[in-house]
């Protein structure tokens, strides 16, 4: 299984140089975008049947032993989540690719493809790395194309957010490297398959102040509360498609790392307070940010950050059940948000505005027909109707049977912090339910749907709200192959 592990890291790497030297003749940039990642889609989904078959798979280059050369692995978790990321980006580019931008605009034809490229390159060797310092490169990778692809044609206040994004990233990229050099000072090892063996021998003040650090690093990756004030302010900035990829993908690639890391480096016997407390936190702040902004972009923003709480729900019980809810709900919430985000891109390019007010307060003084008004065809809100619900964890969409797996957990644990975090997460929910209320009469009204050019932006929209009702559909095998996965988690 050897180029199915390495084919997701290297095959859009080497893409990237070619995409560069296309940069004159865009057509050829974007067939060769889309071939590229139809193929590591393709690869993802062989690499996840092999392991579920076979076993777990680890590939180390050149023939270096672990210690020295670059190791890269897969399991029912990484090759998983890497088949639902992958999937995802492809729909996200061809969503950009229909709406024309920013890969038709000038000069920025040169880096967006390249740009692209490398960010699911990162994405892919976070999921499928076997040592922390490739861990680290992994996100490094992606701070670089994300850097590129949140400038891309930016005024002033796009890079006054995308340097707080990039200054906050580098922040927890040099206490990441601090982590990593500190851990190979007390164990020898960056190789998490060795490292799970010598962590487990060091003084126990020692092992917590490591787990405490990796802890940290991964919670301002994935935005958790009270280090998510980066997220609000960044990510609405950008392009539809932009936000839509990195909402979809970065923030659970630190939610992924901070599951890799915790469970087979730092494992628990009983439920994690500690990130049980970050759960709720995050849950409430979240949700209650959410619903106090009027523009779409920022709400679902905040949304975001609320629904990271979700994923520590099920970290914190650190048993099987709760893992398993988690993998479910990170699985369930790569498609449904990037699919809110596409559609608030589609509303946006309809009707100019983001502002909530001014979507409901539109009328015939500003010049749409009557038609236009009334809202026909309704396939924009029905777009955004769907995955809405599943956000807001409405049955029998794949938000309730993951937010159903966790509550599952928590009455399984019978702990005071399990049913702390249970009663958040009822909140959240029923939060979320309102704050996407708002929103779809705000798009039911002004949205009269797509003009022919956007037709494949409305398909790969649809597209992603379609994966996310077959996961509602699949959702008794993918809930086994989710509890295998985190029975192999625990089993380290």
């Amino acid at each position: 299984m050897t180029w199915l592990v390495s084919l997701p890291v290297m095959l859009p790497i080497l893409a990237a140089g070619i995409a560069l030297g296309l940069s004159r003749h865009g057509f050829a940039q974007r067939l060769l975008t889309v071939l590229v990642l139809s193929a590591v889609f393709v690869d993802a989904v062989l690499l996840l049947v092999a392991v579920d078959r076979d076993g777990r798979a680890e590939v180390a280059f050149g023939g270096w032993a672990p210690t020295l050369g670059i190791t890269l692995a897969a399991d029912l978790l990484s090759a998983l989540l890497l088949a639902v990321a992958v999937l995802v980006a492809l729909a996200v580019l061809l969503f950009a690719i229909g709406q024309g931008t920013p890969d038709r605009a000038g000069s920025s034809i040169v880096p967006f493809h390249p740009a692209y490229l490398l960010l699911v390159s990162g994405v892919s060797l976070a999921f499928l790395s076997g040592d922390l310092f490739n861990l680290f490169v992994a996100f490094e990778v992606m701070l670089a194309s994300s850097y590129v692809l949140i400038t891309l044609n930016a005024g002033a206040a796009r890079v006054r957010a995308g340097m707080t994004y990039t200054m906050t990233s580098l922040m927890s990229s040099l206490l990441f490297l601090t982590a990593v050099a500190l851990i190979y000072a007390a164990t020898g090892t960056v190789n998490l398959t060795e490292l799970a063996e010598r962590t487990a021998g060091l003084d126990d003040g020692v092992r917590s102040a490591l787990g405490a650090f990796l802890l940290v690093v991964f919670a301002i990756k994935a935005a958790v509360v009270p280090l998510h004030f980066w997220l609000p302010d960044g990510y609405p900035t950008a392009p539809a498609p932009i936000t839509a990829v990195f909402a979809a993908l970065l923030t659970k690639v630190g939610v992924y790392a901070m599951i890799r890391t915790q469970s087979q480096l730092f494992p628990r016997e009983d439920t994690w307070w500690l990130v049980a407390g970050a759960a709720v936190l995050t849950m409430l702040v979240g949700i209650l940010g959410a619903i106090a902004q009027d523009d779409i972009n920022r709400l679902l923003s905040f949304t975001l950050v609320s629904h990271i709480g979700f994923m520590l729900f099920g970290i914190a019980l650190f048993d099987v059940a709760g893992f398993t809810g988690a993998i479910l709900y990170i699985i369930h919430h790569i498609v449904v948000q990037a699919g809110l985000f596409l559609v608030a891109g589609l509303v946006v390019a309809r009707t100019g505005t983001a502002a909530l007010h001014r979507l409901e307060s539109r009328d015939s003084s500003e010049g749409a027909g009557a038609a236009e008004r009334h809202g026909t065809p309704p396939v924009v809100t029905a777009l955004f109707l769907l995955p809405a619900l599943s956000m807001a964890g409405i049955p029998p969409f794949s938000g309730f049977i993951a937010k159903f797996a966790l509550l599952k957990a928590a009455v399984a644990d019978g702990g005071t912090a399990a049913y702390l975090m249970s009663a958040a997460a009822l909140v959240t929910s029923l939060l979320t339910l309102y704050a996407m209320v708002r929103v779809w009469r705000a798009v039911s009204s002004p949205v009269a749907g797509p003009s022919g050019h956007q037709r494949l932006t409305v398909g790969a929209t649809a597209g992603i709200v379609l994966v996310g009702l077959a996961i509602a559909a699949g959702a008794g095998p993918l809930a086994e192959l989710s509890e295998r996965a985190a029975h192999d988690l625990l089993a380290r």
